[in-house]
């Protein structure tokens, strides 16, 4: 339940009728919130209690949602939603049909921009104020607040930069808190920190910031001796160099993003400060929640938890459980490090989400977290594959898209070995749209000198993993979803699995079902329920989709009339448009469904109700076969 004060705030419009006084209670009402809400909803958790007391001063500051707000990572808006009127089902957050865990512009016009994937709130808002000028509303405050190590990404740095050179009264507040889902990496974050603890630098600011917003307000005359005192301590303090400011951004702070009061204070003063602004301000991830200050990366998305211990509940059962994909990749990453001494690892922030961590523990000489920065993670990779090493690029599938010219250019012209690892393909669930992985089997698909493949459970990961790196295959993809597998006991020695080939699952004489990934194991299942109605099944897991298994093509397309085939990317371009294309150009008479994500956007959800959604639940697919041999079908077809 909502505390005393946040029960009587639906809108930030509520919130304005508040003294400046109750804005602290007001912050810890919504902090223990979340907190509760969390606890039993599972969902990010620590960026967004970082950041309580610095929504609740925008709100209070700002005319939303005419003025824009861009949550930049989306996951540190919660209190966001909540004081923005979906308070009262915030419980359905990142629950099927109910509310994004991002902010997400068909659901609320105050979440003025969707921000699933990191560091896009600069670019975005500068294209908003421009607009604002071309439409002549001199009013409207474009606000961008980065953090969680959004602002390592270079599509930050290109925001800035030409930021720095319009004439807009843009406001980027850099929400500093040393962390991504790790903590952060690079040189910007050795900068960062010189910058908070540059005790002279910083005094001076501090005094002279509040003297520049009311010089500001009294006019133009001012308004130049304004400049004229900021210029005199730019040179006095040549040797603390700003970053920002060399980039045209007026800097500000750092300030304490935990006293809400004082952050009212200087967002009120910011606005009136014309042309780009940057507001430094320092939190602490986490805050309010002693083991999310402690432990922050564990408590980034901790899952359920009990609210009054800290305790995280985890899985019991009496049987073996099966690991999680990414375990299993960073399990097998290390193994084959240790007998392959050219192999390297290479994460975009993600080493505890991917897992290579594991590695990164007992070899960090060799295990590279490159911050959230994509484009370059490739790039980097190629230039160490062209020196004759073997890199390991882990990139989650949905983040992959993001560099897909250095995919082409940089890695499969040049025909370099790299091994890209795509966590989290398919549908990953209660995250949505944003971080789906179902793009990557088409639009790879069409890149020359790629092997493309996708493993059916853990042993065929570890396989895939082990033949990537037996000699020079050229760029080899292996993907592979969130979450766990299907075979407890996964440790078994490797084997080749020779490029192109896919494998026998089950021979049946009704329909030929070919599937790609795990997915192939919702077959499995479809084909055990269509026994008892006496259907019978041929099940080929394909394991490639290019080199595809033309020896398996060609014997499906002699002996059957029906094909049904199965993958967890998108319908178009992907696995089932191969099949499709090589029977057409073979010229095989055969009719062939295929099952995969719909050409539309999918919503958050647990996979379970996602993939039924999308007809490739075990019952869905069974069904399609019952369909597809019914007599009208064969003799409508002659």
């Amino acid at each position: 339940m909502p505390g005393e004060i946040l029960k009587n705030i639906l809108f930030p419009s509520d919130l304005k009728k508040l003294e400046l006084t109750q804005l602290p209670q007001l912050s810890s009402e919504l902090r223990q919130f979340i907190i509760d809400i969390v606890s039993s909803n599972p969902g990010h958790f620590g960026a967004s209690l970082g950041v309580v007391e610095l929504t609740v001063a925008l709100h209070y500051v700002f005319n939303t949602p005419y003025d824009r707000i861009i949550w930049d990572v989306g996951h540190q808006a919660y209190g966001h939603k909540i004081l923005t009127g979906r308070r009262d089902i915030f419980h359905t957050n990142r629950k099927y049909k109910g509310i994004s865990g991002f902010p997400k512009v068909s659901e609320s016009e105050y979440d003025a921009f969707g921000v699933g994937h990191s560091s896009t709130s600069i670019s975005a808002a500068l294209g908003m104020a421009k607009a604002a000028q071309f439409k002549n509303e001199k009013d409207r405050q474009i606000v961008a607040v980065i953090g969680d190590g959004s602002m390592t990404a270079g599509l930050a740095f290109e925001g800035l930069n030409n930021a720095g050179i319009e004439k807009t009264n843009i406001l980027v507040i850099l929400n500093d808190n040393n962390m991504a889902i790790d903590p952060n990496v690079g040189a910007l974050k050795e900068y960062l920190l010189d910058i908070t603890t540059s005790k002279t630098y910083n005094k001076l600011k501090n005094d002279v910031w509040h003297v520049l917003g009311h010089l500001n307000k009294l006019g133009q005359n001012y308004q130049k001796l304004g400049q004229q005192i900021e210029n005199a301590i730019k040179t006095f303090l040549l040797h603390q160099s700003n970053l920002f400011e060399s980039l045209n951004f007026r800097y500000f702070g750092p300030v304490d993003g935990h006293d809400v009061v004082y952050l009212t204070k200087i967002l009120t003063d910011l606005k009136d400060i014309p042309g780009p602004k940057l507001l430094h301000v320092i939190t602490q991830k986490g805050k309010g929640f002693k083991q999310a200050e402690l432990d922050q990366t564990a408590w980034h998305a901790p899952g359920l938890f009990d609210k009054k211990t800290g305790e995280i509940f985890t899985i019991k059962s009496e049987k073996p459980i099966p690991p999680r994909y990414q375990d299993v990749f960073g399990e097998t990453v290390l193994e084959l490090a240790r007998e392959n001494k050219k192999i390297v690892g290479i994460t975009p922030a993600m080493p505890t989400g991917s897992s290579l961590n594991i590695m990164m523990k007992e070899m960090p000489e060799r295990t590279f977290d490159v911050g959230i920065a994509e484009q370059h993670a490739v790039t980097f990779s190629a230039g160490l594959a062209i020196e004759g090493m073997l890199p390991f690029c882990n990139i989650y599938s949905s983040f992959m898209q993001r560099s897909y010219d250095q995919l082409i250019h940089d890695v499969a012209l040049q025909n370099l070995n790299v091994v890209f690892c795509l966590d989290r393909g398919g549908l990953v669930g209660e995250d949505g749209a944003t971080h789906h992985g179902v793009y990557d089997l088409a639009y790879m698909r069409c890149i020359p000198n790629l092997v493309i493949s996708a493993p059916m459970n853990e042993i065929e990961l570890r396989n895939l993993m082990f033949t990537a790196q037996l000699e020079n295959k050229g760029p080899f993809s292996i993907r592979y979803p969130r979450g766990r597998g299907v075979i407890a006991d996964w440790k078994k020695p490797f084997e080749e699995i020779p490029v192109g080939e896919g494998r026998l699952i089950r021979r049946g004489s009704d329909v030929a079902v070919l599937s790609i990934g795990h997915v192939g194991n919702f077959v499995v299942e479809a084909s055990e329920m269509l026994e008892k109605s006496h259907i019978d099944i041929t099940h080929y897991d394909m394991r490639f989709v290019k080199p595809i298994d033309e020896k398996i093509l060609h014997e499906v397309g002699k002996k059957f009339r029906l094909i049904i085939t199965v993958e967890d990317g998108t319908i178009l371009g992907g696995f089932g448009s191969a099949v499709t294309e090589f029977m057409n150009e073979k010229g095989y008479n055969v009719i062939i469904k295929r099952l995969g994500i719909p050409d539309k956007f999918i919503d958050h959800g647990t996979p379970q109700d996602l993939y039924k959604e999308c007809g490739l639940d075990a019952e869905s697919i069974a069904e399609v076969v019952k369909r597809m041999i019914q007599p009208s079908i064969l003799s409508h077809t002659g």
